[in-house]
């Protein structure tokens, strides 16, 4: 991780289901200046079939994008640049090719983002443009394959949500032969406030004093209305959007969309964004919505410029957690602090970075976190709660990594386990899953004296322990555990010797 002296430019790319954004951003003076943009039309969710496969003609297109960001993104430092995936990456079945191509072209990591982290990084960059007020805010974002509603105060997420319903996902479904019907439109409202059925009634009782609207879609409408002439009042209402659904019906075909305000990019795909928005006015009770300039890449610029804040949001996560299911503080500190000492001595020569051992250090954190499900395999039921959990601030890859972690810290360390991990993550994944199998060890005991290890030498080929004179002839326990281990690690043709 970048200092903040080494981090005054920062970008963020949103590779959403319909475009793709870039925002290169300075801090200057205590603000946050976007020196950069670029926003291209990529319609990657109308290129994914029911079974998850990427048309070739649709990934090229999108990795044609990539290149030309690319060139601008490439002489920024690692870690000052965050590429986030959403609802289409998310949906793809096997998304690894992709993926790799993609960065290639990026030369910085994508990371692909769960439903609720996207949501919270909209509502971050929402809040970010708005006066710092204590009101209550409804956000709603309307993407190419999702739909995210958030209800928050300042900076924080009271409640987060990620729909699967979208522009093109809405176009493609109900809007699929190109006409401009009343029954194609209320079909679509209708399924966009059955998706929102299980959520409207807590979203309704939470309340909010304004509701605002992000991106693309809803940004596109209030032009359309307001340029159109059907309101003169900031934002828009149900009656206008109606207003202009009838007006778009009487246009009868989405090839033949001519209206004020209205892009050429965004007319294919407008019809499905409007009946998204009409049915949550319908659903949610929205009495007007108005329009925001922030959005995910907002969000995601002052996530990242937070972290090197030292307000990297996921550090809380972990803490909540720990606190949540009543880990053992002591233990786990302990642990930290033996991992922290191994990652020191063997960081040069098994090639781990920063985030490696902040990753390494969360899952010290969190080793036990399965014990407040049962003794008998805690470490499975732990790597099952970091699976499923929602992990603020946490992208897919890091939190799979986590719930890896905590899941090999015990029991055999079978190769098996590594078999889903990204071919170029497999080996560092090891050599952080055998530096927390070995500060657990060292700590079985619980004991509160130090562990008296004097030296720990690093080779790529593996580790070597001494501890003081007789040490291990005192705890036999340890020395099992040692000689097993070293057994479990020859596996992997990694060696690991003690005296």
């Amino acid at each position: 991780m970048h200092t903040e002296n080494d981090a005054e430019t920062v970008a963020a790319v949103d590779l959403g289901s319909n475009s793709f954004h870039m925002i290169v951003a300075r801090r200057q003076d205590g603000e946050v200046l976007k020196v950069d943009r670029i926003k291209e039309t990529v319609r990657l969710a109308s290129g994914l079939d029911p079974d998850g496969q990427l048309d070739p003609e649709v990934g090229q297109r999108a990795l044609a994008c990539l290149d030309r960001f690319g060139q601008r993104l490439r002489q920024l430092p690692r870690g000052c640049v965050r590429v986030v995936g959403t609802n289409t990456l998310r949906q793809m079945d096997d998304s690894r090719a992709f993926l790799r191509a993609a960065e290639e072209a990026l030369g910085h990591p994508v990371e692909i983002i769960a439903g609720r982290e996207e949501a919270r990084l909209i509502y971050l960059g929402v809040a970010h443009a708005l006066a710092d007020d204590s009101g209550r805010r409804l956000v709603m974002d309307i993407g190419g394959g999702s739909t995210e509603f958030i209800i928050g105060e300042r900076f924080e997420p009271v409640l987060a949500e990620s729909l699967e319903m979208g522009c093109v996902t809405f176009t493609q479904r109900f809007f699929a032969d190109g006409k401009l019907t009343r029954k194609a439109f209320a079909a679509a409202q209708l399924q966009a406030q059955r998706e929102l059925q299980p959520i409207a009634s807590a979203y309704r009782a939470a309340g909010w004093e304004q509701a605002l609207g992000a991106s693309g879609t809803i940004l596109a409408l209030d032009r359309m209305v307001h340029e159109g002439e059907l309101d003169e009042a900031p934002g828009v209402s149900r009656e206008n959007l109606e207003r202009l659904r009838d007006a778009l019906i009487e246009q009868g075909a989405i090839k033949r969309l001519k209206w004020p305000g209205l892009a050429e990019d965004r007319a294919p795909v407008i019809a499905g964004g409007l009946a998204v928005l009409l049915g949550a006015f319908e659903a949610l009770g929205i009495e007007r919505l108005h329009p925001s300039d922030g959005a995910l890449r907002e969000g995601v610029i002052h996530d990242l410029l937070g972290r090197f804040r030292h307000e990297d949001v996921r550090g809380s996560t972990i803490h909540h957690l720990r606190r949540r299911f009543a880990v053992d503080a002591s233990q786990a500190e302990r642990v930290q602090a033996t991992v922290a000492r191994l990652v020191t001595a063997v960081r040069a020569a098994w090639e781990l970075g920063e985030d490696d051992a902040e990753r390494l250090d969360w899952a010290a954190e969190l080793h036990e976190i399965g014990l407040a499900l049962a003794h008998s395999k805690y470490h499975k039921h732990g790597e099952y709660i970091l699976t499923w959990a929602d992990l603020p601030g946490f992208s897919q890859p890091e939190q799979a990594e986590l719930a890896w972690l905590v899941r090999l810290h015990r029991g055999g360390l079978k190769p098996k386990l590594l078999s889903g991990v990204r071919e170029d993550r497999a080996r560092p994944l090891l050599f952080m899953a055998a530096l927390l199998r070995l500060a657990v060890l060292l700590h079985r005991s619980r004991a509160p004296d130090p562990v008296p290890l004097e030296r720990i030498e690093a080779t790529h080929e593996g580790l070597t322990l001494t501890f003081a004179p007789d040490w291990l002839d005192t705890h036999p326990l340890t020395r099992a555990d040692l000689d097993a281990e070293r057994e479990d690690w020859a596996r992997h043709k990694l060696e690991l010797e003690f005296e």
